[in-house]
């Protein structure tokens, strides 16, 4: 029990640090107290303020000077600015795909790269000995019941599990108001086919994950971009002027930690949204993926949380928390359009795999999840700190950023100068892996912004790998 506090009490003394350096309470250079004089003020043990500083080091935001002390990182976070907000008056188009696509897809699954394009985490952050162990637990009577078909649906203990886990988030939802599906992609699909037929216009955020481009193009669709900030969101005032002068069939939002821009949007306008969707009889799509990857006190409210029409379709899985590979999603789709996505379901992939979903079960009943979603996040927010530190240290002065409050996405701009993709094709012969951000707009914006992800550990390669990208950009200064 000792021991439990200790960790608690360097914890929050970290926090509370970590804090008024980035609010810059502490100025970037500062020294700090030291272990004794901090130990005195505190009325903590010298071993946790201690750990204290060794958890700030750590994360980057400060640094010892042999026989000097413990130092504020010198580089200002609060300093940074956020990418410039863009608008430009939006129209009904085909998906007109970069032809980067299959070159960034490529480059992102190719081990020799450095991972900056990829939004998977890091398989050494992911809890691959606890599956091993239950797959070796398996019996051979067991394995012969997974080799088979399961319920269309998903297995009952796996949504009743899920279903858990909306207890003070979602109100009312049961396991069968769950499918599972294979990954988040095909629940987006199911929710696409279940609204849309080829023609349809929908709405969409830009920027938006360039892997949603891809399918709506396969859909046949038409899209309709609405401008999305970094730091608030979809642009609610623009979507309302769409909506009005447009036929939009559905909406497809990430409202949680964005992918690229790493956005949260708040609650007040999480509701502002869905009233304005409520008032036109719109349905939308949420991507829910990354809600779990927060770095603050509470998880982000879904969309669905304001839900008062059974509009909203959320779309999740655990490919951002837990084993992409097994590929294990779901949709909570409302009474509207469960029985339909149900049907699509059976007709396009049958079932997802008994094994794949028996092993997620196993996990999330094991109580291991939430120890695992600590440790990740904490792992993650570390990581943010340090490569966004390490772009301001090494990236030109007049590069713009905002430091995400979860996720796992850097959303950068870059000066107008700097050409996105002929960077990316220079960072390749580096063996680096970025993503231009013309691939995720349909109207071919984003020209100079790239975006980076911190899912990979921060290491000496990883800093090297940023280093070389501020001296790739720099030689468009010259």
């Amino acid at each position: 029990m000792n021991e439990l506090r200790q960790v608690f009490r360097y914890k929050q003394l970290a926090g509370e640090i970590e804090h008024k350096i980035l609010n810059e309470t502490y100025k970037p250079g500062e020294k700090l107290l030291s272990i004794r004089k901090l130990h005195k003020q505190s009325n903590l043990s010298i071993s946790t303020v201690y750990k204290t500083y060794m958890e700030l080091e750590t994360m980057g935001l400060i640094e010892a000077r042999p026989k000097s002390g413990y130092f504020v990182n010198p580089i200002a976070l609060k300093q940074l600015k956020a990418p410039v907000f863009k608008k430009k008056p939006p129209t009904p188009r085909k998906v007109n795909l970069s032809s980067m696509i299959n070159s960034v897809v490529s480059a992102i699954n190719n081990p020799k790269f450095l991972p900056f394009g990829n939004s998977s985490m890091d398989a050494d952050l992911l809890p691959s000995k606890h599956f091993s162990r239950i797959l070796k637990e398996i019996s051979h009577k067991d394995m012969k019941s997974m080799i088979s078909y399961s319920l269309s649906e998903g297995d009952l203990e796996l949504r009743r599990q899920l279903t858990l886990r909306t207890l003070g988030i979602l109100e009312g939802i049961t396991p069968e108001d769950i499918i599972i599906t294979n990954g988040c992609t095909e629940a987006v699909a199911l929710a696409l086919l279940a609204i849309t037929k080829p023609g349809d216009t929908i709405a969409i955020e830009t920027p938006t994950n360039f892997s949603f481009l891809q399918l709506l193009k396969e859909l046949g669709v038409l899209v309709m971009e609405v401008p999305t900030d970094p730091r608030y969101g979809v642009d609610i005032d623009e979507l309302e002027k769409i909506l009005h002068q447009n036929r939009i069939k559905t909406c497809l939002f990430m409202p949680n930690f964005h992918n690229p821009l790493g956005t949260i949007m708040s609650n007040d306008n999480k509701r502002k949204l869905c009233r304005l969707l409520h008032q036109y009889e719109i349905p939308v799509i949420e991507d829910d993926i990354s809600t779990e990857l927060y770095f603050e006190e509470q998880r982000p409210m879904p969309l669905k949380a304001f839900d008062e029409r059974d509009l909203v379709l959320t779309c999740s899985s655990f490919s951002k928390t837990l084993a992409p590979g097994l590929r294990i999603g779901w949709i909570i789709p409302g009474m509207r359009f469960k029985e339909k996505i149900q049907r699509l379901k059976g007709g396009i992939t049958i079932s997802t795999s008994t094994l794949n979903q028996y092993l997620i079960t196993q996990f999330l009943t094991s109580g291991a999840y939430e120890r695992h979603l600590r440790s990740l996040r904490t792992a993650l927010k570390k990581q943010a700190i340090r490569t966004t530190l390490a772009v301001k240290e090494f990236f030109p002065p007049d590069t713009r950023l905002a430091v995400p409050k979860g996720g796992s996405f850097l959303w950068i701009q870059l000066n107008p100068n700097v050409d996105g993709v002929k960077l990316y094709r220079k960072a390749l012969d580096h063996n680096i892996s970025i993503i231009p951000g013309v691939v995720c707009s349909n109207s071919r914006l984003f020209k100079n912004y790239i975006q980076i992800s911190f899912g990979a550990p921060f290491t000496s390669r990883i800093e090297q790998g940023i280093k070389t990208l501020g001296t790739l950009i720099s030689e468009y200064y010259n």
